[in-house]
C-alpha cells in the first residue's frame, strides 16, 4: 500500500502467478505479512490450519512463504502436516495465548500427524506454498544468534466468498472476551 517495491512484489511478481497457478482460477490478493523470530526469545507458531482464520464459505485460498534467511530446525523452519488440506472440515481450534496466532489446533499431536510431519528447511529464498487448510507450524527460535525473517503473502481464489456471519460472531465474541478483562 505504501511502497511500491512491495507493491509490485504482492501485486504483480510470479508469486501471485505462482497462487493463482495452484488454485487453478485467478486471485484477489489479500494480506502480505513480515514474519520475525528473534533470536531465543521467539514463541513457536501453534499448529494452525490459516483457512480457519479467513472465514471462507469456498475454502480456496493459499498462503505463500518467503525465506528471507536461512531457516533451519534451530532458528524454526516451518512444518507440514501431508494431507491435512484434503480432509473436509478443519480440525478444531481454540486460544492458542500465542500474540498473533490467537487460535491453535486444539487436538494436535495425534498419531497420523506424527507420520505425516514434514520439515521444511532452507536457504534464504526458499519459497513455500500451501493450501489455506494446510496444518501447519513452527517451533521457536533457540539460536541465541540468529533472526528467522520471512515474508508471507495470501491470496484467495477469485470465487472464494467470505462467510461474513462468522466473522462478525467471532469478532463480538472477540470484543466480549476483551470487555470482560477490561481490555476495552
Amino acid at each position: 500500500e505504501y511502497d511500491e517495491f512491495f507493491h509490485d512484489l504482492f501485486f504483480n511478481s510470479k508469486i501471485k502467478d505462482l497462487a493463482a497457478n495452484a488454485l487453478g482460477e485467478d486471485v484477489i490478493p489479500r494480506a502480505m505479512e513480515y514474519f520475525n523470530k528473534p533470536p531465543g526469545k521467539s514463541n513457536p507458531t501453534p499448529p494452525h490450519q490459516d483457512g480457519f482464520y479467513f472465514m471462507l464459505k469456498k475454502h480456496n485460498a493459499v498462503t505463500c512463504w518467503l525465506a528471507l534467511e536461512k531457516v533451519d530446525k534451530e532458528n524454526g523452519c516451518i512444518h507440514y502436516v501431508k494431507g491435512s488440506h484434503l480432509k473436509e472440515e478443519y480440525r478444531p481450534h481454540g486460544k492458542s495465548n500465542i500474540l498473533g496466532f490467537s487460535q491453535g489446533v486444539t487436538d494436535f499431536g495425534t498419531e497420523d500427524d506424527k507420520l505425516n510431519t514434514v520439515s521444511f528447511p532452507g536457504e534464504a529464498g526458499t519459497f513455500l506454498i500451501h493450501n489455506a487448510k494446510t496444518i501447519h507450524w513452527a517451533e521457536g527460535n533457540k539460536s541465541q544468534t540468529r533472526t528467522r525473517k520471512a515474508l508471507g503473502f495470501i491470496y484467495y481464489g477469485e470465487s472464494a466468498e467470505e462467510d461474513k456471519v462468522a466473522h462478525e460472531a467471532y469478532q463480538l465474541k472477540l470484543r466480549k472476551e476483551m470487555e470482560e478483562k477490561n481490555l476495552i
